[in-house]
């Protein structure tokens, strides 16, 4: 597909062009079960865009959508796209209270929910604010007081014909919330240019063109799987193959089965394909190059085994692309490329003055072009402008430039911990931790995985005379949030290291590191349930 006129970059614009230009040719294969071609996709976008609006959902108006990968999950994008609504993606893991705080915050006035998790919505209900409607995947009999329930299956029987609704290269199309790393998760407000920005840059990267495969078993509540595989599939005339979530034991045979030229893998995944166990058909399969961020910690012995190229020098998060995928010659071990052409990069000491070469510091950055990153964090003024102080976005990452201008990343300013690819936010997980009615505070750091990246770590301080045994704060924990985010390692202490402000020093625990008094529930054999309601 050729570059669009900026005007024209909008979702909706993309997709009536490419199912005109392709029609019946496959743009999803999902799971090699089912396949929807750019017409289908088209079709199926502007029945549910009608359908959406006959219960009041116009341009503007914020869905919250709560669904594995599916292909109805492109149909309630591209029909929320076409209508100028606003898509809020809800990771599926979520619950409680940081669920409730999402849907909320987004100003949602509809949800979208798999069956099997509406019983999470009917808990926080009476806590939403706006919702009006819950539009329901799959066969359920559960009620909500007050709240129209509606079969998603419905939307399918609406009229054809596209919308006449004036939508802008401008104009917000989804908030996608971060992890909240400093305090409540910001809602991150995304354009249709910025996707069409970013899905172009990263595609050009990757060589992305008609005769290739991008597979992701990422979730499509993450911008990598949207932006990167769906949107740049589109974009380059590719397909999609879209598989539910990540197992390393069937990778292989999903990639082998879809014909994928091309993948993207995040967080630990390269390390666990690497660690699995040698087969004689590790080099049977289509794929040309694949993304692995962070790289497996042999890179080279990842390619030989598995006989395919890997990009890894590239820079970004959910609020804008910094350095595009590329291969650059020769390799710089760390080294995550040079910057796109549509956005500056600083590195900058505490009081935001630029650092000599090679001095690490902030990596903080501006676009030069418009609507080529985020909008502003949804709600959040002041989040918004305490990012971009001094006209500079600051991203909360450590880095250091080189001599000829290519990034490096160091570590995480801010207080994140990323286990299994996920982004947690000690805050939330300290919050919930602290409602048991045993303990005083807690502090959450990461502790080393075998597997690469983080565990995570809860050391805990009970109030006096309470007692309260590891396993029994871990199924509070279980019952309250998301999988990932339920701490591995558990301490308990008479009090936490403090500095005289009363602010936890947390840099001493980490160091300090598990103890033979730290409780570990993978060996105490504690079995998290992932689906639990």
């Amino acid at each position: 597909m050729k570059d669009l006129p900026v005007r024209e970059r909008t979702l909706p614009r993309v997709l009536e062009q490419q199912a005109a230009a392709l029609g019946d040719r496959v743009f999803l294969d999902y799971k090699g079960e089912k396949t929807v071609s750019f017409f289908e996709l088209n079709d199926r976008a502007n029945r549910y865009a009608n359908g959406f609006r006959e219960y009041g959902i116009e341009k503007g108006v914020k869905v919250a959508v709560m669904l594995p990968n599916c292909p109805e999950y492109l149909y309630i994008w591209f029909g929320l796209a076409k209508l100028g609504a606003v898509m809020a993606p809800v990771n599926t893991a979520q619950k409680g209270r940081l669920l409730q705080y999402i849907i909320d915050q987004s100003d949602a006035e509809a949800v979208v929910v798999e069956s099997v998790w509406l019983p999470r919505i009917t808990e926080i209900a009476d806590g939403l604010k706006k919702v009006k409607s819950i539009f329901v995947r799959g066969q359920s009999d559960v009620s909500v007081r007050g709240v129209r329930l509606k079969s998603l299956d419905e939307l399918e029987h609406y009229a054809p014909e596209p919308t006449k609704v004036e939508v802008r290269h401008s104009d917000p199309m989804t908030i996608l919330f971060t992890s909240g790393t400093t305090g409540p998760s910001k809602g991150v407000v995304m354009s249709h240019h910025y996707y069409y920005h970013a899905a172009r840059t990263i595609g050009a990267g990757m060589g992305d063109g008609p005769d290739d495969v991008l597979y992701t078993c990422l979730p499509l509540f993450h911008v990598n799987a949207q932006v990167c595989t769906v949107v740049s599939a589109m974009i380059f005339d590719a397909r999609a193959a879209l598989y539910e979530h990540f197992s390393a034991g069937r990778f292989w045979d999903e990639v082998r089965r879809s014909k994928a030229t091309v993948f993207l893998a995040l967080g630990a995944m390269g390390n666990i394909l690497t660690k699995a166990r040698p087969d004689e058909a590790d080099r049977d399969h289509n794929v040309r190059l694949a993304m692995v961020v962070p790289p497996p910690e042999d890179l080279e012995a990842f390619e030989r085994r598995f006989g395919l190229r890997v990009v890894y020098e590239t820079f970004g998060m959910t609020e804008g692309i910094v350095t595009p995928p590329q291969i650059a010659e020769p390799r710089r071990p760390g080294c995550c490329g040079r910057p796109t052409r549509a956005m500056e990069v600083r590195i900058v000491d505490e009081y935001d003055n630029v650092v000599d070469v090679r001095q690490v510091g902030e990596i903080t950055i501006r676009p030069r072009e418009p609507y080529t990153m985020m909008s502003e964090y949804y709600r959040m003024p002041e989040a918004t402008l305490e990012a971009f102080r001094n006209l500079w976005f600051h991203t909360g990452d450590l880095g250091w430039m080189d001599e000829d201008g290519y990034l490096y990343f160091y570590g995480r300013k801010k207080e994140s911990i990323r286990r299994r690819g996920e982004n947690i936010s000690a805050f939330e997980v300290e919050r919930i931790v602290n409602e048991h009615p045993c303990v005083l505070e807690s502090a959450a750091v990461p502790a080393p995985s075998e597997l690469g990246e983080d565990d995570l770590r809860i050391v805990v301080v009970l109030k006096e005379g309470e007692r309260l045994k590891p396993e029994e704060l871990i199924g509070f924990c279980e019952s309250r949030m998301a999988y990932y985010m339920v701490p591995r390692y558990v301490d308990f202490r008479a009090e936490l290291p403090k500095t005289p402000t009363q602010r936890v020093e947390k840099y001493k625990l980490q160091a300090e590191g598990c103890t033979a008094e730290t409780w570990d529930r993978e060996s105490a054999g504690y079995r998290l349930e992932r689906n639990r309601v």
